[in-house]
Formats: C-alpha cells, sequence, structure tokens
C-alpha cells in the first residue's frame, strides 16, 4: 500500500497532496483534513503530487468542499491530475467540484 501526504505550503491556506488517493489512504485524510479549515478563508489544494487515485479520491475532494462551505470558506483544488478529472467526468462532478484551470505556481504567486 502506497501512501499520502497532506502537505502545508508557505503561504496561507495552501496545501499539497503527494502519494496516492485510494480506499486504503483516504480515510486518514479525511481526519487530517480539519486542519485545512482551520486557518484561512481561502484554501488551494494543490493534486500534482497524486500519483494515483480512485474513486475514494473524489469522494475525499466533495467531502472537503463540503466542510468547507458549511464553514464558509473558499476552496479550489489546482493541478488535477488526468486520473481524476476523468472519474469527475464520468460521474457527473466535474462542474460540481471547484477544479481550477490555473496551476499552483501561478496562484501561488498571484496570492503573494
Amino acid at each position: 500500500m502506497n501512501g499520502v501526504d497532506l502537505v502545508k505550503a508557505e503561504l496561507e491556506g495552501y496545501f499539497r497532496l503527494v502519494g496516492e488517493l485510494s480506499f486504503d489512504t483516504v480515510p486518514n485524510l479525511v481526519e487530517r483534513g480539519e486542519e485545512l479549515f482551520d486557518g484561512s478563508p481561502v484554501l488551494c489544494i494543490d493534486l500534482s503530487g497524486v500519483d494515483r487515485a480512485d474513486s475514494a479520491g473524489l469522494a475525499l475532494l466533495i467531502e472537503w468542499t463540503r466542510s468547507a462551505r458549511e464553514e464558509g470558506k473558499q476552496i479550489r483544488f489546482v493541478n488535477i491530475p488526468a486520473q481524476m478529472r476523468d472519474i469527475a467526468r464520468v460521474s457527473g462532478l466535474d462542474n460540481v467540484l471547484p477544479f481550477s484551470r490555473e496551476d499552483f505556481s501561478k496562484a501561488s504567486r498571484s496570492a503573494g
């Protein structure tokens, strides 16, 4: 089983997911996701470090989107791997989830 990590970036509200988003790894991220909602009112999650994802990974993004809305925060996901975009498109969630076409490096520069 491969692991996954949620890494806080230098900029407030910016995080990076690194590793595999699967049925084995997502439960730990749901618990750790609470740290996302403790700070900035705007959250940006970079998915460029995701090696592999299944539908559990997409469910995680849905959960974080729901939690952010409940907390009154904005959230967006950048650098979405093609595999996740495909799963989202097939399941009709590509227009529901806050996917951004802007890459993380551009988002980081504009936030600073």
